[in-house]
């Protein structure tokens, strides 16, 4: 009996130790997956080099940075669409976006939210380079050609037309300082930026031809616009613009007189306005002079489509 108990206890120890060296394997087999998983190879897009945060005042010049930034940067619009830039005030959330910006890029001609703003946004982001894409651009005082001077004045551009940008040949200027912003911030991507650069400046050469061709046999080259806007496009084309509205204001009873004589003298039958305002008295003068209202941006975030789109509403009416 005591032989039988012995053989048992051998047979349960065996069992036993079996037992234990199976656990050991399935152990060591586990903690080997787990390791694999563990040290699985992480995402190449998580890897990837975050784009530059570029801030910017208005639509157009966002095409200006992706155009020659491409996935390097990240725009940010202070003006969103619907809104006009002589007018807008940024949100506090803008303010937080802008805080994050590496560059900012502002028209730089006197354009009334960059007077009011540009000191606060500076303030929220004091190491931020500020651009000043208007250099080297021939300024218009007062809408008057004759006053025109080479680059801002250093004081205040109270009275300078501020929008340089509807026109292809200030364009120019405007993305050279673009290039010459996105390189000084981010100097290794030199080489794609210029290559970026230089084929868009082709681009915006082949918009200014386009432009003078639509516009070469235009008979009357007097156009009537609600705001005026048009003022270096018109100085380049050899336009004249006869504008509804004047330093902000809505005509008088006696200036829209004034305007309904002038258009019917000259043969006009469309009144030019601008989506970002009021249509009110371009409608009144329209209906005057048995005419039409026709909307053309002055803010489109697609410069090149819209400055064509711009070209050939004067250039058929």
């Amino acid at each position: 009996m005591v032989r039988l108990k012995t053989e048992d206890a051998s047979s349960h120890n065996g069992m036993a130790a079996r037992g234990a060296c199976i656990m050991v394997i399935f152990l060591v087999v586990w903690m080997g997956t787990a390791g694999c998983v563990v040290n699985e190879p992480t995402p190449k897009d998580s890897s990837k080099v975050q784009p530059i945060t570029v801030a910017v005042t208005i639509l157009p010049q966002k095409q200006f940075v992706e155009r020659i930034g491409g996935e390097n940067v990240r725009v940010i619009v202070l003006v969103p669409p619907g809104a006009s830039p002589h007018t807008h005030e940024p949100t506090p959330g803008q303010m937080a976006e802008v805080s994050t910006a590496a560059l900012y890029f502002k028209v730089g001609s006197g354009i009334e939210f960059e007077r009011a703003w540009m000191d606060k946004i500076s303030g929220v982001n004091p190491g931020m380079p500020i651009i000043d894409s208007s250099e080297g651009v021939a300024l218009i005082q007062g809408g008057d050609e004759e006053d025109a001077a080479e680059g801002p004045p250093e004081q205040d551009q109270i009275g300078l037309d501020p929008h340089i940008w509807l026109s292809p040949r200030n364009a120019k200027v405007m993305v050279e300082h673009t290039f010459e912003g996105l390189v000084g911030i981010d100097p290794g991507n030199e080489t794609q930026y210029r290559a970026n650069k230089e084929q868009y400046l082709k681009e915006l050469d082949a918009l200014d031809a386009d432009i003078s061709k639509a516009l070469s046999e235009k008979v009357e080259r007097r156009i009537m616009v609600y705001h005026p806007a048009w003022t270096y496009l018109a100085r380049d084309y050899n336009l004249t613009q006869i504008p509804v509205e004047l330093e902000g204001k809505e005509p008088t009873p006696k200036g829209l007189e004034s305007l309904i004589r002038q258009a019917k003298e000259s043969n006009i039958t469309v009144v030019f306005a601008s989506p970002e305002f009021s249509t009110k008295s371009a409608e009144v003068v329209a209906q005057e002079i048995d005419g039409k209202v026709v909307l053309v941006s002055s803010l489109s975030e697609d410069y090149l489509e819209n400055m064509r789109k711009v070209a050939t509403a004067f250039a058929q009416e």
